[in-house]
């Protein structure tokens, strides 16, 4: 199932992606320092503190969070092949074939952004003095925590389905910067569908944009509730 040649990446799709993996590596870096620091509860390394590390984790993450719909919306509406497909469910048990290790890439893909939303979601809702004040056991912040377990289990799953299904090559070309004429700016939006391909995408899509619109609104509700 490896292919020789590295597979072609529209340049928008690399800027993004990249954008969004550096972040979500930054975020998860920061996060386990801030966690390091004041909680320890499930392990710990001892790392040196580094100060204000809650405010270089929040700013991060807010950026993350800015960017993350512009991903999302490129994802459903011109990359959405590589999401889950209304037949994946039925092809994860079809692991003799290469269909199986595609959908189950594809499910893995679609998950993310799933778990990215949920992080966004609980991060925006936890306080910033919880946990300087030990307070260690809010919802918002256990469901932060497992937002961050369920990312790193995904980035592995998508890591490892990509290197499945496409080998070396296909690692690679979201890191290769030859830019071709269909990359120019005027060709990025070629295809764009206004409806995504089918029902189970479009039922992803609003879970991912209305938890992610959630995530800009709720906390200036609960401000306002106080």
């Amino acid at each position: 199932m490896k292919s020789p040649t590295s597979p072609y990446q529209p340049l928008l799709l690399r800027l993004l992606h990249n954008a969004i993996a550096l972040l979500v590596f930054a975020s998860l870096i920061t996060g386990f320092m801030v966690y390091d620091r004041f909680d320890k509860r499930f392990g710990t390394l001892n790392l040196p503190i580094v100060p204000n590390t809650q405010g270089i984790h929040g700013t991060i993450a807010l950026t993350f969070l800015v960017l993350l719909p512009i991903f999302a919306l490129y994802c459903f509406h011109l990359g959405s092949r590589r999401l889950v497909q209304p037949q994946s469910l039925k092809h994860l048990n079809e692991f003799e074939k290469s269909i199986g290790w595609i959908s189950l890439q594809r499910l893995t893909n679609t998950l993310i952004l799933l778990s990215g939303t949920f992080a966004a979601i609980t991060g925006r809702m936890m306080q910033e003095e919880w946990l300087p004040n030990e307070e260690l056991n809010h919802a918002w912040y256990i469901g932060h925590l497992i937002a961050w377990v369920l990312m790193i289990v995904g980035i592995a799953m998508h890591l490892l389905m990509s290197a499945k299904v496409g080998g070396l090559p296909l690692l690679l070309s979201i890191y290769n910067w030859k830019i071709r004429a269909e990359d120019m700016p005027n060709s990025w939006f070629k295809g764009f569908k206004i409806k995504p391909s089918s029902t189970i995408l479009l039922i992803f899509e609003m879970l991912v944009i209305g938890g992610i619109a959630i995530a800009f609104v709720l906390p200036r509700v609960a401000l306002f509730k106080q």
